[in-house]
């Protein structure tokens, strides 16, 4: 691996897996396949999408045939949209012609879309072949990590999926320089989430080095990126199926996945709606009576990272509630919520009154 590398391992015995960050790693891909394993007779398919493929695909594909490795390229649209059953069909009949078997192996390319996509083509083709992760947004070192894979219904985000952990995570900070800000800006609202999950000290260190972070400082970045993932290893490797633990990372995405779902995929970015979802949730805390600082904090820090805080006046309340109703954070038709108890500390809530929700919603509106 190239010097500065970070390296951090997803604990889940037999199938623990690392995740490096740094730069210059796809030049190494090739010799980390031969490395672990990865057969050489067995064809990879490279899922990328349309914004990606121009910068990277050619050189993830020249480092496997470097090696001796067969590479078939599939490439589907920008955007969430192409989260779908219909692409998923379009993958696997992709996969079927390009002759994968058994022992080969899916590359997912991109961002989060990308990576949830292509990470469910590798756990239903075949009843699940290996799956490796080359995330090239910030957003997706939370999304590449964990295993969690799923293409979404016209009613509800990521509601068709599986657990397939990927065998690793390669994150080339390369990658992050091609990024538009409004999505460094998003990505960089699940980094900070990570430290008001776990970490209060890692919340004021992103406070402070927010001019770094935006400007990709590429030491900033590739400490944040690993402060990141390092909550996401623990958390996962405590909690690899959500019973209890892991669901605390979803901090923020009851009210973040309605948002998405009624302003129509692609409108809000996930992060700017998980923002949005994580000033509600901090407000949530105030009615619960936990410390006083929770939403005035997370309002601050998320203002300070020029993202959004309030709700677009083009998303009704009512259908903002009527889409939570399909969100699979509901347990025996109660309400259930992430809700901070300190900054970087959070507890699970399965008794959120609706009437409260609706309040928040309505009060954080745009103009209030």
């Amino acid at each position: 691996m190239a010097s500065g590398t970070r390296e951090l391992t997803v604990d889940l015995g037999e199938r623990s897996y690392p995740i490096y960050i740094g730069t210059g790693l796809i030049a190494q891909l090739g010799e980390k396949f031969a490395e672990r394993g990865f057969p050489v007779k067995s064809p990879i398919l490279l899922v990328t999408d349309s914004a990606v493929e121009g910068l990277y695909a050619s050189a993830v594909e020249e480092s496997l045939r470097a090696r001796g490795y067969t590479v078939a390229r599939a490439v589907v649209p920008s955007g969430e949209a192409s989260k779908s059953l219909e692409m998923l069909d379009t993958l696997v009949e992709q996969a079927l012609k390009a002759g994968l078997d058994r022992k080969s192996t899916v590359i997912a390319l991109g961002g989060g879309v990308v990576g949830d996509l292509a990470g469910f083509v590798a756990a239903s083709y075949m009843r699940g072949v290996r799956f490796v992760q080359i995330p090239t947004t910030i957003l997706a070192h939370d999304s590449s990590v964990g295993g969690k894979v799923a293409v979404n219904h016209r009613l509800a985000k990521n509601i068709i999926g599986a657990f397939h952990q990927p065998e690793f995570v390669l994150y080339d900070l390369d990658t992050l320089a091609s990024l538009p800000m409004r999505e460094v800006r998003a990505g960089l609202s699940e980094v900070i989430k990570h430290g008001l999950i776990w970490n209060a000290e890692f919340v004021a260190w992103c406070g402070d080095n927010a001019e770094r972070l935006l400007g990709l400082d590429p030491d900033a970045l590739g400490y944040a990126l690993y402060e990141g993932c390092k909550v996401k290893s623990i958390v996962v490797s405590r909690d690899e199926r959500e019973n209890d633990l892991r669901a605390i990372l979803n901090l923020g995405h009851t009210i973040g996945h309605a948002l998405e779902a009624v302003a129509g995929y692609g409108e809000l970015l996930h992060g700017e709606a998980i923002a949005i979802g994580m000033v509600g949730s901090a407000r949530l805390a105030g009615r619960f009576g936990y410390a006083a600082d929770i939403e005035e904090t997370t309002e601050r820090i998320f203002r300070k990272f020029g993202l959004p805080v309030r709700i677009p006046e083009s998303c009704p309340t009512d259908e903002i509630m009527s889409a939570m109703l399909h969100d699979k954070k509901f347990s025996e038709g109660n309400m259930v919520f992430v809700v901070p108890t300190a900054i970087g500390s959070v507890e699970i809530r399965r008794d959120v009154p609706s009437a409260w929700v609706t309040d928040i919603v309505n009060g954080l509106r745009e103009g209030k």
